[in-house]
Formats: structure tokens, C-alpha cells, sequence
């Protein structure tokens, strides 16, 4: 299994440096696919149990994930006032269902995966788009891989405390905690290699903190979703990694907490 980790890596990864590298139409669009792929992979765990409509909320995410990354005008009013018109749609359609039993979780559960998702991920675009855009997104990539990874192998060979038995057994204590060590110091080795003109080392081991107790978080917080409808995995579509929505899940919560962080610190 490791092996097919580092395999999937070693493809994967150089593709995902040429579009942060050149950023623009390339990043966006690399996002908006990870978006949408993460978003249906979501969408197809809940039908297992809560039938949300897949493909209305396929089609409002990607109609979403575009005002907000190619339209610069789009604000925080006009984000709300397409979350209204999201419910409003999802609303509408349950009034031409004839069985309103569990309506609720129809309609939650496609707008978890229409609005909220996208809503995150999509600020990795914007950080892309700050000063230095691009070594910060490199940073985030970096630091967390290596934070995945650390939690795995230290979890895998040292692990004897669980994290959160009942929402993700193969997690430990011992694996969170050498993350936590491996995102700081690689948050350190980043900023002194590439980034000591734009990052002062305490912010950067700021970052690095943030990072990996967000980044597990987000990543709990997705295995909580797989453990409400009994499932392992997301996908398989990445060997040795599951889904595309097991491979970004990290990001859901680091995007936009610290594309802010850097806003304050700017």
C-alpha cells in the first residue's frame, strides 16, 4: 500500500507543480476539476444514505466554483445571495417530489456538497493569486503532504493511542502528534529554502502549526462523513490514496484559514 502511495505520488505530484507554477487558466482549472471530482465523490457517499440530488448540485458547485474563481467582482453579497437562490432551487425541487420524507437531508446534503465544498477550496486559488502566490501555494502542498505522511508512517509504526476510534480507527495520537513535528519543520526548511524574503520564521512555524491541527481536523471531519454512510474509502480513482475527496480533504479547512491568516499578516 505504501508503495503504491509513493507510485501515484511520483505521477501525480510533478503535474501538480506545473499548474501552480504557471498558475492563471492552468491552476483554476486544475481546481475546479479537484473540485468537482471531490464534490461527486461526496455527493455519491450521501446517496448511499440521504439521496441528495446529484446532479442539480453538480451543476450549481460548477456554476458557483466559476463566479467565484474567474469573476473578481463576485463579493461576499453576491455569495449569499447564490447561497439563497441554492436553497431556493433545492427547495423547488422537493415541492415536484411526491414522498417528502427526509427532505431535509436531501436538501442538506446536496447544498453541503454545492456550496460548501467549492466555497473552500476555491481559496486556493485566491492565495495563488496574493504577492507570492505562488510559494505559498507550494508551501501549503509541501507542508501537508509531508504532514500526511508522517501521520501515516509514525501512526502506522509507533501508533498505540487512537485519535478518534469511532470516527477513524487507523489514526493515533503518536502519528498526529510526529505530523504536527514534521509540518513545523518542514514549514522551516520550506521558508529558509524559498521563501525567507517573503516569511519571517516565526510566521512560518505559525503556519506550520495551523496547518497540521487544521489539516488532521479537516481531515477527521471528512472520515466523519464516510463513517455516516459506512465507507472506507471516497473513491479509488488515486491508487493507493482512494478518492480524490481522501486526497484534498486537508484543504477544506487550511484553504481559507490560512489564506486569511496571510491576509492579516500582510
Amino acid at each position: 500500500m505504501f508503495l503504491t502511495r509513493i507510485f501515484t505520488a511520483v505521477i501525480g505530484i510533478p503535474f501538480i507543480c506545473v499548474c501552480v507554477y504557471y498558475g492563471n487558466i492552468l491552476f483554476r482549472v486544475m481546481m475546479l476539476v479537484i473540485s468537482v471530482l471531490c464534490v461527486l465523490e461526496y455527493l455519491l457517499l450521501m446517496s448511499k444514505k440521504y439521496n441528495p440530488y446529484i446532479i442539480i448540485s453538480l451543476i450549481m458547485m460548477i456554476a458557483f466554483f466559476i463566479l467565484m474563481c474567474f469573476f473578481k467582482n463576485f463579493s461576499a453579497d453576491k455569495v449569499g445571495i447564490y447561497s439563497i437562490i441554492m436553497i431556493f432551487i433545492l427547495f423547488g425541487t422537493e415541492l415536484f417530489n411526491k414522498n417528502p420524507d427526509l427532505c431535509m437531508n436531501r436538501i442538506l446534503s446536496s447544498f453541503f456538497g454545492a456550496f460548501f465544498i467549492p466555497l473552500t477550496l476555491v481559496y486556493m486559488i485566491y492565495i495563488r493569486d496574493l504577492n507570492n502566490g505562488m510559494e505559498f501555494v507550494f508551501f501549503i502542498f509541501i507542508v501537508t503532504w509531508i504532514l500526511d505522511t508522517a501521520a501515516y508512517i509514525f501512526g502506522k509504526i509507533f501508533g498505540k493511542h487512537k485519535l478518534a476510534m469511532s470516527i477513524s480507527p487507523m489514526k493515533t495520537i503518536e502519528g498526529a502528534i510526529m505530523g504536527i513535528i514534521f509540518a513545523v519543520l518542514t514549514s522551516t526548511i520550506c521558508r529558509n529554502m524559498f521563501m525567507s524574503n517573503i516569511l519571517t520564521l516565526k510566521n512560518a512555524v505559525l503556519l506550520g502549526i495551523v496547518i497540521s491541527i487544521v489539516g488532521q481536523s479537516s481531515d477527521l471531519a471528512e472520515s466523519l462523513i464516510k463513517r455516516d454512510v459506512n465507507v472506507k474509502d471516497s473513491g479509488r480513482i488515486i491508487p493507493g490514496h482512494g478518492g480524490f475527496f481522501d486526497r484534498f480533504d486537508s484543504y477544506i479547512f487550511v484553504a481559507p484559514i490560512v489564506y486569511h491568516i496571510l491576509k492579516f499578516l500582510k
